[in-house]
């Protein structure tokens, strides 16, 4: 934190003001803190012990204080921003808070699935948006997480996405139109913004800004029937999971061919989302209909939500 309440009851900030050695305090809890300053990381404040503290669950390191830094002060060039700003009715701190609506959150470290709905429903509950951007330990690989499931925000212009932070690149980074194949892989695009270069609030509205049709493709797997057998052989959970749907629709998996799998390439499977709202179960219809419609190939061309959309208007709406 850089924030803290000297010996007077003064707010004073790490990256600003000048410090003497005297007593701080948290200016959320009260309880005391040490101001701080080791090799390669930024001079903070840090709780002496987080026992009696509601509002901080953890010391930040120095990813997360780089990161909140840079994002402060380049928000600021903008817009009206606060910073660790303290929210009483939730006992929670924003790192980021822009113009008294947008809480940005900075998540460096695992937590768990309950933690993060109830901080993010906590926000909503008083009208305020949440975003989390994400530290290097919670990027995206090749597989997605549960926990990486409730991070997502989706939008017609960019599908699933997901936000995360390279202090080490300076950059921030959108990953958008979110798909997994049928083994689990995730494919997307991807949008770089360097720290400090255009508006910051401008730019985490990108996913919803209007833009032109974006369009990857991705080649269908031609052995896909045999790594499902393979996977219902070793008794998958969820290949298991699947067969048994199946059957309810009296249908075997092993008895389908390459051409039934087409589209390999879907969008996440349809769950809760911690971050997502609205009804997005039109998308899920709009994209099945566009591939059963039009002819298969080798590389299956993936499109944004509102090109499906579209094509189920002018096709299928009479």
């Amino acid at each position: 934190m850089f924030l803290a309440r000297d010996e007077n009851g003064r707010l004073v900030n790490a990256l600003e003001d000048e410090l003497v050695k005297q007593a701080y305090y948290c200016p959320a809890c009260g309880t005391s803190v040490r101001m701080r300053k080791r090799k390669n990381v930024r001079r903070h404040f840090a709780h002496e012990s987080l026992k009696k503290c509601d509002f901080f669950h953890e010391n930040e390191g120095p990813e997360h204080l780089e990161n909140k830094k840079r994002l402060f002060y380049w928000a600021k060039e903008n817009d009206e921003v606060e910073m660790e700003y303290p929210i009483p009715e939730l006992k929670q701190i924003a790192d980021i808070f822009i113009n008294k609506q947008l809480a940005l959150e900075i998540q460096c470290s695992p937590i768990s699935c309950e933690l993060l709905r109830e901080r993010s429903n906590g926000y909503r509950s008083l009208g305020i948006q949440v975003l989390w951007l994400l530290g290097e330990k919670l990027w995206l690989k090749e597989r997605l997480t549960q926990l990486q499931r409730d991070f997502l925000y989706f939008s017609n212009n960019m599908g699933f996405h997901i936000w995360e932070l390279d202090h080490k690149k300076q950059v921030l980074r959108l990953k958008y139109l979110l798909h997994q194949d049928l083994k689990g892989k995730l494919h997307y695009q991807v949008k770089e913004f360097p720290y400090g270069k255009g508006n910051l609030l401008e730019i985490l509205r990108t996913p919803y800004q209007q833009q032109n049709i974006i369009t990857f493709s991705v080649k269908q797997d031609r052995n896909i029937c045999h790594y499902i057998q393979k996977q219902l052989y070793y008794q998958n959970p969820y290949w298991m999971k699947q067969q048994a749907k199946a059957y309810l629709r009296g249908e075997n998996l092993l008895n389908l061919k390459n051409q039934d799998w087409y589209p390999q390439v879907r969008p996440i499977e349809h769950d809760s989302f911690c971050q997502i709202k609205q009804d997005i179960s039109d998308y899920y219809r709009n994209f099945r209909i566009y591939y059963q419609k039009n002819p298969q190939t080798e590389l299956q061309k993936l499109y944004p939500p509102a090109f499906y959309q579209q094509y189920f208007l002018k096709n299928m709406v009479k």
